[in-house]
């Protein structure tokens, strides 16, 4: 078992390169939040994963930094995060909402003042807008009342987007880990088996080979849940014999979580549902074909759609080509039609390929890098059609 980590220089170089841009942008500071859930910006700095409550990080512009937590995770935060400078913040506590009379709480002021931050008319950026809360949001206004406040997300996407040698490393070692996974739910599926039942067969062997958790709920759906873009496995859906059954696997590794993606049939297909199969396969390897640095992505996303109106498939289209992954195995930048980006060697894509059809769904989905004349799979190709014969 061979263990993959970012090291810890890199984590300084990202808090370097933030205060860079948080200067470009004219910002005193930049305030990065996350959840348990999405935890992405924050442990992309610190390396530290919330549980239960959320967590900040501060950047300020002459480069120091701060992590700020919840009541309960001081200790927790000091002994696996990689900031030094640590803040308990009622904003940052958990959702059950506990007043903690008895605690002494510090405010945004003492963070920034102890990152060199002076003054009250302060420009502060904020990303992870989407995961800020208006408790987090009120505790700045209330702390400066008359600071600007602008959403810096642009930031952190610039940041996340290119990979590092080290990231990619992570997400490959994700991915062997994710194959294995594949293999044991194929070898152990069986007609009467619930779709847990086969959740905790690939738990068990990303465990086995070294993952820290999931790095996304296990996709085992059955029958018409495949038609479910995302969904949860239930402990009562019972895999009949000739179900189809969409695998989605995903192992974290020091926080990226990649997933890989393909259906099975658990009996024969019928010629109706091979075909249907067999077109997303088709559009999943027109997809590859694209990539490569210096295309647009927009120009993907729109010969992709083109192919579904024109050969017939309009209705069983749900979304674009790929989606960003890393910290988190959905993370932007998407692929869609509006996307004006253009590739760049060692961005990192999804390329998921998702369809309705009548009754069921399927995807295929792998991970690549962007290299200068193409793409890296980041995995071994997925386009074998399991029949399974019960």
């Amino acid at each position: 078992m061979e263990i993959v980590k970012i090291p810890d220089y890199e984590y300084k170089e990202r808090i370097a390169k933030a205060s860079k841009l948080v200067r470009e942008m004219g910002l005193d500071v930049l305030v990065v939040n996350s959840t348990e859930s999405d935890f992405a910006n924050v442990r992309y700095f610190s390396g530290f994963w919330p549980l239960f409550e959320r967590a900040g990080v501060a950047i300020s512009a002459n480069g120091d930094c701060a992590l700020m937590v919840g009541l309960e995770s001081r200790i927790f935060a000091a002994d696996f995060g990689k900031i030094e400078k640590i803040f308990v913040l009622m904003e940052y506590r958990e959702s059950a909402d506990p007043s903690a009379p008895e605690t002494k709480p510090s405010t945004f002021r003492d963070v920034f003042k102890a990152i060199g931050i002076t003054g009250n008319k302060v420009k502060i950026g904020v990303a992870a807008w989407i995961d800020t809360t208006l408790v987090m949001f009120d505790g700045l206004k209330d702390a400066y009342p008359d600071a600007e406040i602008i959403r810096a997300d642009r930031i952190m996407v610039k940041m996340r987007s290119i990979k590092s040698d080290n990231e990619i490393a992570c997400i490959r070692s994700g991915f062997r880990m994710v194959e294995y996974a594949t293999q044991e739910v194929i070898r152990n599926i069986k007609p009467g088996v619930t779709e847990c039942q086969m959740v905790g067969v690939a738990q068990k062997a990303i465990y086995e080979m070294g993952a820290e958790y999931e790095g996304l709920p296990m996709y085992i759906f059955s029958e018409k849940s495949t038609s479910h873009a995302i969904s949860r496995s239930r402990p009562d859906r019972i895999i009949g014999a000739n179900d189809i059954v969409q695998l989605n696997l995903s192992a974290r590794v020091d926080g990226y979580s990649p997933s890989m993606g393909l259906p099975i049939c658990m009996g024969k297909l019928t010629r109706e549902r091979r075909d249907y199969i067999q077109f997303c396969l088709e559009m999943h390897n027109w997809t590859k074909e694209q990539i490569k640095a210096g295309v647009l992505a927009s120009d993907i996303s729109k010969g992709f759609y083109k192919q579904y109106v024109d050969t017939g498939h309009k209705d069983n289209y749900v979304y674009g080509p790929c989606h960003g992954t890393g910290m988190i195995e959905v993370e932007p930048p998407w692929m869609e039609t509006n996307s004006d980006y253009p590739l760049e060697k060692n961005m990192t894509f999804q390329v998921d390929t998702f369809i309705t059809a009548p009754g069921f769904g399927v995807r295929w989905e792998i991970g690549i890098a962007v290299t200068e004349d193409g793409y890296e799979s980041l995995c071994n190709p997925v386009g074998k059609i399991y029949e399974l014969g019960f």
